[in-house]
C-alpha cells in the first residue's frame, strides 16, 4: 500500500483542523440557561427529514429512518454523552447523522462494557431496574433483561432485509445471567459498537412487540422516555411520557427525573414553505434543518429565534450507473463533472454558504478527511469547470453530439432548482438531462432493487468515516445507485474494518477515498451549510441533532419548555 507522506499528512491535518474549527465555531457557545427546569407542556419538532414519512416501525425492515421515528421508545446499548456537548462546555456538537467519537459515548441500557480476548468478545453489564411500561394488547410492565438484547439481535440478524455482511463479525450473542450479555466475535470489527450499540439498527425491542406485530405502529413500546401514542400518515407522530422511565438529568447540581415534557410531536410537513411558516408562527418549537436562505431572512424578521449553523452531514451528487452505457466510460463521467460549474453553484445558488468537498468524507471526520488542496490532480480536476475539455472527452468517447439521460429524484427533495441548474450546464455541452420526480417510496425502492435510472440524484448522509465507504462502494451494499464495483476496494475495506489502530485506519480511509473518486462514480455537487432554529422557551438545548445514528430521542427527552416565557411572548 502506498504510504501517506508524513509531512504532507501533517499539513493536510492542519488544514482539516482549521476547517473543523470553523464548523465548530458556527455552533452556539454554552448557553446560560440557569433557570430551574419545568415539567409539563409539549414540544412540536420538525426533524431533519420532516418531509419524509416513516417507512416502518419494525426494526427487521432495516429502514434507515427507523431510529428517528422510534428512538424515543426503543433505547439502545449506547448513546451520546450529551454532557460533552458544546452547550455544556464540551467538545462536540452532536450534529452528525451517525458519528459518535469514542469519548463522546456513554452507556444507555448498558452500564459498562469491556472487550476481552481468548475468545474475542465484548462483555456488557446491563442496567438493573429498567422497566418496560405496560402496553394494552401488547405486554404487561416488566423488567428489561439480557434476554431482550439477545432477542433483538437475533430478530435483526435473521431478517431477509438485513444489510449484507452487517453482523458477519459476530459469532453469537449470549445472556449470562439476568443483566449481562456477551457478544462473541469471529473477528475484530472497527464498527462493532456502531453496528449493534448505537447504530441505525440497534433498538432493543421486546419480543412481545414482535408477537403482537412489529409492523403495526400501535404496538411500539420500549424502555425509552416516551411511548408512541398516535401516528397520522403524512402528518405527525405523537409520543407521550413513559411514567416508569429510568434516566435522569443533572442541571445546576440538582438531579431531575426525565423526561421533562408530557408530549413530543414530530411533525411531517412535505412542503418546505409550510415548514418555514410553522416555525415562524411557533406551530413548531424546533425545526432541525433550515436552508441558509430562509434562516438569513428569518433572522431579520423573527429576531427572537435561536440558531445553530452547521455543514450538512451529507454528500450531494448525481450518481451515474457505471454498469450501463454511456456511464460505463470514465471519460463520459469525467466530462459531465467538468461541464458543471460547481464554484458558480456555491456562489449563486448557495450564496457562498457551501463547501466544495464533503463527500464521501465529511470535514468533521478528523484524520479521515482531506481538503481539496491536498487531493490528487485526477480527483481535484472533477471539482473544476472546463466545458471545452468536457466536449473533447465526450467526442473521444463517441458522443460528439451528446446524448440524453434520465435523472430520478424524489418529491420530498427541495433541490429541484439545483437540478435545473445542473441540466442547464450539461445542455451547453450537448447533454440533455431529463428529470423524473418520484414519490419517496418508489424512489427508494428503485435504488434498493437496482432498477434506478442511469442518473440518480441523492442527498446521502455521510454516516461515519468507515460506513461512508462501506455502504456505497463495497459489493452487495444497497446505497449504491452508481453500481460501483471494485474487488480491490472490497479487499481494502475488509482491512480497514479489521484494523484496531485508528491512526492506521485514517490513512487507509484517506487513500481509499482518493481511489474511489478517481473513478468518478458521481457528478459531485457542493454541500451547503444549514441551520437548526428554535424558540427561546425551548431550554436545555443548543442545536444538538443526534445522540446516535439518526436518533434525536435522548436529546428531545432532556429539553424542557419555559411555559411562562412562552406565554409572555404571546404563544
Amino acid at each position: 500500500m502506498k504510504a501517506f507522506p508524513a509531512a504532507r499528512g501533517r499539513r493536510a491535518l492542519l488544514v482539516h483542523s482549521a476547517v473543523a474549527a470553523a464548523l465548530v465555531a458556527a455552533a452556539p457557545a454554552a448557553s446560560a440557561q440557569g433557570a430551574k427546569p419545568q415539567y409539563g407542556g409539549e414540544l412540536n419538532i420538525g426533524n431533519v427529514f420532516a418531509t419524509v414519512s416513516p417507512m416502518s416501525p419494525d426494526p427487521a425492515a432495516w429502514a434507515w429512518k427507523h431510529s428517528q421515528d422510534t428512538g424515543l421508545a426503543f433505547e439502545q446499548l449506547f448513546t451520546a454523552d450529551l454532557k460533552k456537548s458544546r452547550r455544556n462546555g464540551g467538545a462536540y456538537t452532536f450534529t452528525a447523522d451517525a458519528w459518535l467519537p469514542t469519548d463522546g459515548m456513554r452507556g444507555e441500557l448498558a452500564e459498562k462494557w469491556e472487550m476481552k480476548q481468548s475468545p474475542l468478545r465484548v462483555e456488557v453489564q446491563l442496567r438493573k431496574g429498567v422497566m418496560f411500561p405496560a402496553k394494552a394488547g401488547v405486554m404487561e410492565s416488566r423488567e428489561f433483561t439480557a434476554d431482550d438484547v439477545v432477542f433483538s439481535f437475533d430478530y435483526l440478524n435473521k431478517s431477509p432485509k438485513k444489510i449484507p455482511g452487517y453482523f458477519d463479525h459476530v459469532e453469537k450473542v449470549e445472556a449470562n445471567g439476568k443483566h449481562q450479555v456477551t457478544f462473541f466475535l469471529k473477528s475484530y470489527n472497527a464498527e462493532w459498537d456502531y453496528r449493534f450499540g448505537w447504530g441505525y439498527y440497534s433498538g432493543i425491542v421486546p419480543k412481545e412487540v414482535v408477537t403482537a406485530g412489529a409492523a403495526n405502529w400501535k404496538n411500539v413500546t420500549g424502555t425509552g422516555p416516551f411511548q408512541l401514542a398516535d401516528y397520522v400518515q403524512g402528518n405527525s407522530l405523537v409520543y407521550t411520557k413513559n411514567p416508569v422511565y429510568w434516566d435522569s438529568e443533572t442541571i445546576g447540581g440538582q438531579q431531575y427525573k426525565l423526561p421533562f415534557v408530557d408530549k413530543v410531536t414530530y411533525r411531517i410537513i412535505r412542503d418546505e414553505q409550510s415548514l418555514i411558516t410553522a416555525l415562524r408562527t411557533a406551530k413548531l418549537d424546533v425545526m432541525e434543518m433550515v436552508r441558509w436562505s430562509h434562516a438569513d431572512h428569518m433572522k431579520k424578521t423573527v429576531p427572537k429565534l435561536q440558531w445553530n449553523r452547521y455543514l450538512d452531514n451529507a454528500g450531494y451528487f448525481i450518481a451515474m450507473r457505471m454498469d450501463q452505457k454511456p456511464f460505463d466510460d470514465i471519460r463520459v463521467r469525467r466530462a459531465l463533472n467538468l461541464a458543471v460549474n460547481k464554484q458558480e453553484i456555491v456562489k449563486s445558488y448557495y450564496g457562498g454558504n457551501a463547501e466544495m468537498v464533503a463527500y464521501p468524507m465529511h470535514p468533521t471526520y478528523t484524520g479521515y478527511y482531506e481538503s481539496l488542496d491536498f487531493l490528487p490532480e485526477g480527483v481535484k480536476e472533477i471539482y473544476g469547470y472546463n466545458p471545452a475539455k468536457a466536449k473533447q472527452l465526450l467526442s473521444e468517447a463517441g458522443f460528439p453530439n451528446g446524448f440524453t439521460f434520465k435523472v430520478q429524484t424524489n418529491s420530498s427533495s427541495v433541490e429541484g432548482d439545483l437540478l435545473q441548474m445542473v441540466a442547464s450546464y450539461l445542455a451547453k455541452v450537448g447533454i440533455k438531462m431529463e428529470i423524473q420526480v418520484l414519490e419517496y417510496g418508489a424512489y427508494f425502492s428503485a435504488m434498493m432493487t437496482k432498477t434506478n435510472a442511469p442518473g440518480y440524484y441523492m442527498r446521502l448522509g455521510n454516516t461515519n468515516p468507515t460506513t461512508a465507504i462501506r455502504k456505497s462502494f463495497v459489493k452487495g451494499q444497497v446505497w449504491n445507485p452508481m453500481q460501483f464495483s471494485d474487488p480491490d476496494i472490497d479487499k481494502k475495506m475488509g482491512e480497514v474494518l479489521a484494523e484496531s489502530d485508528e491512526r492506521v485506519r485514517q490513512v487507509k480511509v484517506r487513500l481509499m477515498s482518493r481511489q474511489i473518486m478517481e473513478k468518478v462514480p458521481v457528478i459531485v455537487l457542493p454541500t451547503p451549510y444549514v441551520y437548526t432554529g428554535w424558540w427561546p422557551w425551548v431550554q436545555n438545548y443548543g442545536g444538538e441533532l443526534r445522540a446516535g445514528a439518526e436518533r434525536p430521542g435522548p436529546i428531545h427527552a432532556r429539553m424542557w419548555v419555559d411555559q411562562d416565557m412562552k406565554k409572555k411572548m404571546g404563544f
